[in-house]
């Protein structure tokens, strides 16, 4: 029997350089704490999402806008290391690349910081359509909107499935809600964008509203999806968090990857949910993102 196909997905949109500190407790006003753990990684739900897709097996590419100094190398040179295409980065001359700041606490909760220049989030690819000639598959996410549309345009032309992580609050009109065929969002971008705490009542209303696969994550809450006039929820694996930091991230690149390799949705979203818990389970964001055969060994725990 012949190894399945390689599936080639292309990750548009933010990438970010963090600075990682894990605490006891958060910093107050005004005051200090010692960290008892410094990290330097690459991040961002692009970025992460195309390092997950890497990780698992996928032939994963990265693009986006990253500025020209040596935080910009930084993040590249990262992104190489894990494998991941970067020829779709585009260096912006004379801007910031994005930076972070995150301090974890001992609960995993994390508060962050974040830098950019301007510049970046007004730049567009020069070739949507070049970038996706040889993808099985596009992830965007609408941190950096104005470089992924026209990538997430091209990839409808195609018929490419279209995955779209809705992780900053947006308008019901959003037009990256038309392009995508699976939108997934955090559980704080959905309640802000429907202004609705329910978080049933508000997958129902964007369901509703855009005619697609739509699903939000909560944390160790249940995940939630629906398809149609139906929304099911799922609980997700129980573990004990040490870091949070990227699993949303992580979520979306290990669904668009089993989406791509068709398998079944409620499959997707146990595969990715499998991939998240895993990594949360550790301190380090992306570097600690777990590889294919761990993932599959929990599942056939549980």
């Amino acid at each position: 029997m012949s190894p399945p196909k390689r599936c080639r997905i292309l990750c548009a949109g933010m990438v970010v350089l963090d600075e990682l500190f894990r605490v006891k407790d958060f910093p107050p006003p005004d005051g200090k704490v010692e960290a008892s753990a410094y990290v330097t990684i690459g991040g961002g739900n692009a970025a992460n999402a195309a390092i997950t897709i890497a990780r698992l097996g996928g032939d994963a590419s990265y693009a986006g806008p990253v500025g020209d100094d040596a935080a910009g190398d930084r993040i590249l040179a990262n992104l190489v290391r894990e494998n991941v295409d970067i020829s779709g980065c585009v260096r912006v001359p004379g801007t910031a690349s994005p930076v972070s700041a995150i301090f974890v606490n001992t609960h995993g909760e994390r508060s962050i910081v974040t830098h950019r220049g301007a510049q970046l989030s007004a730049t567009r690819p020069p070739d949507g359509a070049a970038l996706v000639r040889a993808v099985d598959g596009v992830l965007i996410d609408n941190r950096m909107p104005t470089f992924a549309r026209p990538i997430a345009e091209a990839a409808r032309a195609r018929n490419l499935p279209v995955v779209l992580d809705a992780d900053k609050a947006t308008g019901l009109d959003d037009p990256l809600f038309a392009l995508a065929t699976h939108v997934i969002f955090s559980s704080e971008c959905l309640r802000q964008t429907v202004g609705e705490d329910d978080l049933a009542v508000g997958v129902a209303r964007i369901a509703g509203l855009i005619k697609k696969f739509v699903a939000v994550t909560n944390g160790p809450g249940d995940l939630m999806w629906s398809e149609g006039d139906k929304v099911s929820s799922m609980p997700v694996f129980q573990i004990v968090a040490v870091d949070t930091l990227a699993a949303g991230d992580i979520f979306h690149g290990a669904f668009a990857l089993a989406l791509v390799e068709a398998k079944p949705l409620t499959e997707c979203l146990r595969f990715a949910a499998a991939t998240a818990g895993l990594k949360c389970t550790r301190f380090g964001g992306s570097p600690t993102i777990p590889r294919r055969p761990e993932v599959e060994a929990f599942l056939r725990r549980i």
